[in-house]
């Protein structure tokens, strides 16, 4: 009997089989199934695929397939998450520099250099599933020394700006490198950013630990800083980077990522129609220098972001703190929560449905819209990086905080021996 129906299937089952209904004709003969019953698991079928086979069932399923000469059918395989290594270039000094690739299990990838601890590529899906670069970069080491304006970098010791390049701890003065107009900026004219920092894949999860060693008097900095930034991608399509420094003298410390994000795209576009939110109610207001004189409230001005609002809608508004930044430039006070990381920024491109969240333990997050950008870099995309084609978002403590130990606040920007610095942000990456 078993044989006669195998033979009628060979002859009329081709159909069956081209609609992918082989395994529920199957399933009828070797299922002890109802009438009724194959009747609604061949419509389930139909629908779902083989997905309808139950594990009671499943046994039965093979055992008619490989009757019918059939192979095994195969199971989708989910994508591991995953770091690789390859060569990116070599230092001046002959020192080999590497770029690492994480990868998680949806296929979003974010891509790092051990020059500078950089993120160069961050790749995530729009709307429609299509993936695309949204992290600003280039493709050669060269034009990272020579020509990056903090391209995705760790900004240190101190990102942000130090007034004339000088502060006071415990009654001794340290006088720094001044390399923005009458200020220093992002830790001197040679930062964290310009340095080889030593790679380590993390032991659990996708993820990789820089560390390095900055010497006491580095830039003009006390102490031997021994600092580790761990950046983990999670299968949540979140970029997770934490910071840890210790010192043996008191120094002054703040760390943070300066990844420009495109969310339409690398090199597509500008972000003025981007939409922004940052629910900070206040702001740290800075004079035309970029060096904070007091902190103040977004309301009733062009930095009042607590509804998402598109960048270029008030960016050309001749308001002071505009005019000083050619745009925008500032740091937004973070809102405290009960949680161990507050929501910093919201970030959305309408045209391909990306969006950013970004979430911290910092006093404050630096918003700042590529003002400097005027169409003389090529980027690792082949195209050129337009006036405000990228912004950042960099959660840290207050610009100038060295300046302002004690004033009601400014979180504490000082670092002791025995204390631990630490600092965690998330790059959340959605659509909608």
């Amino acid at each position: 009997m078993l044989l006669i129906f195998i033979s009628a299937l060979n002859s009329i089952n081709m159909k069956l089989i081209s609609l992918k209904l082989l395994p529920f004709t199957a399933f009828m003969f070797f299922g002890g199934c109802t009438l009724s019953e194959i009747s609604q698991k061949t419509k389930d079928g139909v629908a779902g695929g083989s997905s309808y086979v139950k594990s009671k069932g499943k046994a039965a399923y093979e055992k008619s397939r490989k009757a019918l000469g059939l192979e095994k059918s195969k199971k989708k395989s989910i994508k591991p998450m995953s770091v690789t290594k390859r060569k990116f270039g070599v230092m001046p000094d002959g020192s080999k520099v590497s770029l690492y690739t994480l990868t998680n299990a949806n296929g979003m990838q974010v891509s790092l250099l051990d020059y500078g601890a950089t993120v160069k590529e961050i790749i995530v899906p729009d709307r429609n599933g299509n993936f695309a670069n949204v992290s600003l970069g280039f493709n050669k080491l060269e034009d990272y020394i020579e020509k990056s304006p903090y391209f995705g970098c760790i900004a240190g010791r101190y990102a942000n700006r130090i007034a004339e390049g000088k502060f006071t701890l415990e009654n001794t003065v340290y006088e720094l490198a001044v390399n923005n107009g009458p200020n220093h900026l992002h830790g001197g004219k040679v930062g964290f950013d310009k340095v080889l920092w030593k790679a380590k894949v993390v032991e659990s999860g996708t993820g990789l630990v820089f560390s390095r060693t900055s010497p006491d008097g580095e830039e003009g900095y006390p102490g031997n800083l021994k600092t580790a930034v761990t950046y983990l991608l999670t299968d949540e399509n979140e970029l997770k980077i934490d910071y840890l420094a210790t010192t043996d003298k008191p120094t002054v410390i703040n760390l943070t990522n300066h990844t420009y994000f495109n969310l339409a795209g690398d090199g597509v576009g500008t972000i003025l129609d981007h939409e922004m939110m940052l629910p900070g109610d206040k702001f740290v207001a800075t004079d035309d220098t970029n060096i904070p004189n007091s902190i103040a409230k977004v309301a009733g001005t062009p930095l009042d972001f607590r509804q998402p609002v598109a960048i270029g809608k008030r960016i050309e508004q001749k308001h002071p703190q505009l005019l000083a930044g050619k745009g925008y430039d500032h740091t937004w006070l973070v809102p405290e929560t009960k949680d161990s990381l507050s929501l910093a920024a919201t970030l959305r491109d309408p045209s391909s449905g990306r969006m950013l969240e970004v979430m911290t333990d910092q006093p404050g997050v630096q918003f700042y819209s590529g003002n400097y950008l005027d169409g003389t870099l090529i980027g690792q995309g082949g195209r050129s990086y337009e006036f405000r084609s990228g912004l950042c978002l960099e959660t840290q403590v207050f610009p100038d905080s060295p300046n302002h130990q004690g004033d009601e606040g400014w979180k504490s920007c000082v670092l002791l021996p025995n204390q631990n610095y630490t600092h965690s942000c998330v790059y959340r990456f959605k659509t909608d």
